[in-house]
């Protein structure tokens, strides 16, 4: 009699002890998954505001400005770029 009471609470541990391991696994996949992923980059997903209306033309005008400065571009194409900027913030 003995040996069945003892039998059966550890097969119940057992079950126990296969449910975390399988929980455990799948949340540290997720985690490693966000990890090498980098999640979400715009904030909207993790509850986080999006940028103001104005700060991505700023930010869109900074890099043209940089890009410029470094050689990347031309003045015509710098120009250009600057207008279609520009012309979007209407």
């Amino acid at each position: 009699m003995m040996w069945d009471t003892g039998m059966g609470a550890g097969m119940g541990w057992m079950w126990l002890f296969w449910i975390l391991l399988i929980v455990g696994t799948v949340v540290l996949v997720v985690v490693l998954v966000k990890a090498f992923t980098g999640g979400s980059t715009d904030g909207s997903r993790q509850g986080g505001s999006a940028p103001a209306t104005g700060a991505l033309p700023r930010r869109s005008r900074q890099i043209l400005e940089e890009r410029y400065a470094r050689g990347e571009i031309s003045t015509e194409e710098y120009n250009e770029r600057l207008r279609t900027l520009e012309d979007g913030d209407r």
